[in-house]
């Protein structure tokens, strides 16, 4: 059951570290192609919670988001894979928050195509948020290696 168990986290962080890895690797001075969609998606996130809020947002770099996002992906990738919860705190994390910005469906009409797209990644998120949440409640459901205690010897009777 330990190997399943490995192969299963190895799998399911892969998803992660090798996305963190193609960021990496397109980031450039720029950001790279990251940093321009989170660039327009930041923009209306900002004006909806400047208008909502009605206090100014500070400018949020989209490179540092791309880099911090590589970082939560990679480490919490890495982590996953040896079984921490630690590494599973840091994906959800991530999910958590940019899930909502990135796939931002509600922005869109039902009929539109980008609509259905956005919605299918979106769900595909709270799939895998689902799947964290479900490996941090075993890690705390699963007690540590209890110690036994020898049994006392049963007393003779004669």
């Amino acid at each position: 059951m330990g190997f399943f168990s490995f192969l299963g986290r190895v799998l399911f962080a892969s998803l992660f570290i090798l996305s963190a890895w193609q960021m990496f690797n397109e980031f450039g001075e720029d950001g790279g192609p990251a940093a321009q969609e989170y660039m327009s998606k930041l923009s209306v996130v900002k004006h909806h919670l400047a208008t909502t809020l009605a206090v100014k947002m500070p400018d949020i770099d989209a490179r540092h988001v791309v880099a911090v996002n590589m970082v939560l992906k990679g480490l919490g990738g890495f982590l996953f894979v040896f079984g921490t919860p630690f590494g599973a705190y840091l994906l959800i994390f991530y999910l958590a928050v940019n899930a909502p910005i990135l796939y931002d469906f509600y922005n869109y009409r039902r009929g539109e195509i980008e609509y259905l797209i956005l919605l299918n990644e979106f769900l595909q998120s709270v799939a895998l948020f689902g799947a964290l949440l479900i490996f941090v409640g075993m890690k705390n459901f699963i007690p540590r290696r209890q110690i036994k205690k020898k049994a006392a010897p049963k007393a003779k009777v004669g």
